[in-house]
């Protein structure tokens, strides 16, 4: 059975009201305890506006996670192309593999917030245009080809390279994907990853069993290769011992996330306002919701599922949220790590099996039980003969026996 990766994605979403430094020195803990766990990858964003997203610049703060990690990969989730310049774009994302040792991802996308766009005065409708012209660009100057030009309406190259290329020899690259076919015919058309950011919401999972196919036709207009490997999939959970206990720690923080920023500040079409927790619990946590709260074990039959209707994937990315407490939180996430992990790659059959051959075949162990106790048996029969031996000799006239301390019992 091929192994999938497990990562977090981190937009980050945090609730209005606490101390904004605090957040980001949390968002920090919370890389360092997934790559204590041993979590494969951790995605932040870039947003600009909402109140709820306050990363502005993905690389500044994977930087630093990357002071604070050793292992786990680090990937822009993601970086919005139209609003930058290529060229510095892919100068900070060689300059974040060198930080990092080579752990960098480069993700790449649109812009997710027209407030964004509105602010920097980019029409919507070039933005989709705009990335994929930024992406050919960049990765040109990522494999380090020769001095080249490139003029357009909006920015200007004249002989262009980097002075420094990755630390890796191939940098990752990957196209972020929602409902639309979009983002996946771009990842065709260069032959780069995907992440699916929508398939956290109902109308991006039902939109995940058709999707890769767009990628694949893409990649063969364009004479790339795409590889299920490279595909990460967004999923929403929340674990806890019970499943009782998981809704009670989530219930109120995904009453609030729901109803204030997805329909309050984002104004999402077709969402709803939840008019008490145990409404927004249910919705969100019913088959086909979008989100797992409850158990290890449901979290795993989720992952199944969705493998069995995409086809298959690379990577389950966990939406990284504030549903519950900070340490309800983290908890969750170590269970994740503790049960689903193991679990979903196969990881403990051999100790299921070794178990269930010792009980299977207990006969076949017994003699050795046996040795044992002879071995036993045949040691107290010893030490009873020589205490019969020593008993004897002490009655004899005239005989003086040594104590254990080697020193004469008469005292002499």
């Amino acid at each position: 059975m091929s192994r999938i990766g497990f990562g977090a994605f981190l937009a980050p979403h945090h609730p209005i009201g606490e101390h904004p430094t605090l957040q980001l020195r949390r968002d920090l803990d919370l890389v360092e305890h997934l790559d204590r766990l041993g979590y494969d990858e951790f995605w932040c964003g870039e947003h600009h506006s909402s109140g709820w997203e306050t990363i502005a610049s993905p690389e500044m703060f994977l930087a630093a996670a990357g002071e604070r990690t050793g292992h786990i990969r680090l990937g822009t989730g993601v970086v919005s192309l139209p609003y930058h310049h290529p060229f510095n774009v892919a100068q900070r994302m060689v300059q974040l593999d060198h930080m990092t040792r080579g752990r960098a991802i480069f993700g790449t996308g649109p812009g997710a917030l027209p407030s964004d766009a509105y602010m920097l005065g980019i029409d919507p409708m070039v933005q989709r245009d705009r990335q994929d012209e930024a992406l050919g660009v960049i990765l040109r100057l990522l494999r380090g080809e020769p001095r080249f030009s490139y003029e357009c309406e909006w920015f200007t190259l004249r002989d262009a390279a980097l002075q420094l290329l990755p630390l890796q020899e191939s940098l990752p690259v990957v196209v972020a994907s929602t409902v639309s076919p979009s983002g996946m015919t771009l990842a065709g058309k260069y032959g780069t990853g995907v992440i699916s950011i929508g398939s956290n919401s109902t109308a991006g999972l039902q939109a995940l069993p058709t999707q890769w196919k767009f990628a694949e036709e893409a990649a063969a207009r364009h004479g790339q290769a795409v590889d299920r490997g490279n595909w990460r999939v967004l999923m929403s959970f929340h674990i806890a011992e019970t499943r009782e206990l998981a809704r009670a720690q989530a219930r109120h923080g995904l009453q609030r996330w729901h109803n204030e920023y997805t329909v309050q500040t984002l104004q999402r079409p077709g969402a709803v306002h939840f008019d008490s927790p145990d409404a927004a619990i249910e919705a969100f946590a019913a088959e086909g919701g979008g989100a797992v709260v409850g158990t290890p074990d449901d979290l795993i039959a989720a992952i199944r599922n969705l493998q069995s209707v995409t086809g298959g994937f690379g990577t389950v990315i966990g939406f990284a949220h504030d549903w519950a407490n900070r340490q309800d939180t983290f908890n969750s996430w170590e269970m994740v790590a503790r049960y689903v992990i193991p679990e979903v790659n196969g990881m403990l059959g051999g100790l299921r099996e070794s178990q269930r051959h010792l009980i299977e075949n207990r006969e076949s162990f017994e003699r050795a039980g046996q040795a044992v106790m002879s071995k036993i048996m045949s040691h107290e029969g010893a030490v009873k003969a020589m205490q019969e031996a020593a008993t004897a000799q002490q009655a004899m006239p005239g005989h003086h026996a040594p104590d254990l301390r080697g020193k004469s019992t008469s005292g002499g």
